[in-house]
């Protein structure tokens, strides 16, 4: 980059007379100090890498103050939208949480008990066809890998996982009507 000491002290000349003045106008929209600190930044930045004080213009102070306004809409329109993202996340966080406390609050004891969930799970295990329902037992109810069952039982990982997707298929068809949170117990993947 080709620059000369003129450039440079012309520069300075500028960031010195605007820089604080720039810096309290941004602060008054974007509220935060280290915000309008970088937004003033920017826009000396791109001053001095695009030699705009170079050109000759009617009104030096009038395009950087212009260009200040426009960083300051942007970032606000910014800020806007990830607020409006963020509320929406929160919202749908609120509902599941509703969701779930008013699931907790219908299940009581008269409805089901310890034993009665593990007869319906029984119940429908043994409606599992006889491999599928080894395997599942064998992968999460004694914790085997699937690829220990898979030797075990002298079959491919691929049997294994295809078993274990029939057992989670027809367990929650099973268990749908009668445990209303079956993912609870059966999910693989944990909330």
């Amino acid at each position: 980059m080709n620059t000369d000491n003129n450039d440079i002290v012309k520069f300075e000349k500028i960031y010195i007379a605007y820089y604080s003045k720039f810096k309290r106008f941004a602060k008054e929209y974007v509220i935060r100090e280290e915000d309008a600190e970088n937004i003033v930044q920017d826009l000396f930045l791109e001053l001095w890498e695009n030699k705009y004080f170079l050109i000759p213009q009617q009104n030096l102070f009038s395009f950087l103050f212009t260009s200040l306004k426009n960083k300051c809409i942007d970032y606000i329109r910014h800020i806007n939208t990830a607020n409006k993202v963020t509320e929406q996340i929160q919202a749908d966080y609120v509902r599941l949480l509703k969701i779930k406390f008013d699931a907790l609050e219908i299940l009581n004891e008269e409805n089901i008990s310890q034993l009665d969930v593990e007869k319906v799970i029984q119940d429908a295990l043994n409606q599992l066809p006889d491999r599928c329902r080894q395997i599942f037992i064998l992968n999460k109810i004694e914790k085997k890998k699937q690829s220990e069952i898979a030797k075990e039982l002298n079959i491919s990982i691929n049997t294994v996982e295809s078993q274990m997707a029939v057992a989670y298929k027809k367990l929650r068809v099973l268990l749908d009507q009668r445990i209303f949170s079956v993912d609870i117990f059966f999910s693989p993947f944990k909330l």
